[in-house]
């Protein structure tokens, strides 16, 4: 077994993201048959990715706050603690908090054969772009029980 020290926090670049975004690595690969990666990302209000694109898919697991998730071309989808969202490989898509509350998710992928393209970075989601999407979302069904 091994204990893994912990790791500073980061803020992630703002190339990729809008806003005040913080980055906890949790796993990644330790041996060369190994792709996955575990991160926690947190979101301030208003904060968001950029539109981007993952080899193999994303998996996102909602643990604080209110997600707001898009794919190209889609309606936005607003997630809540205890949701998760699969975005398949090659799917166009950004994720980030609701202008009004931090939100905090796990983010699980899996690196490409190539690891540097394990994710495609696209333009920014605009100003206009976000506030266009402030409206009403498709809330994903609470689980029952």
């Amino acid at each position: 077994m091994q204990i893994d020290p912990p790791r500073p926090t980061i803020k992630n670049p703002p190339e990729q993201f809008t806003g005040d975004v913080w980055l906890d690595a949790i796993a990644g690969p330790r041996e060369p048959e190994q792709r996955a990666i575990v991160v926690k990302v947190r979101f301030a209000p208003g904060a968001r990715t950029a539109w981007h694109s993952h080899a193999l898919g994303q998996t996102l697991h909602i643990t604080q706050g209110v997600a707001w998730v898009q794919s190209r071309g889609e309606s936005r989808i607003e997630a809540h603690p205890g949701q998760t969202l699969y975005c398949p490989p090659g799917q166009e898509h950004w994720h980030g908090a609701s202008a009004d509350s931090f939100m905090e998710h796990l983010a699980i992928l899996d690196n490409a054969d190539d690891p540097a393209t394990t994710t495609t970075w696209l333009e920014h989601v605009s100003e206009e772009e976000y506030r266009a999407t402030a409206g009403p979302a498709l809330r994903l069904p609470q689980d029952e029980g």
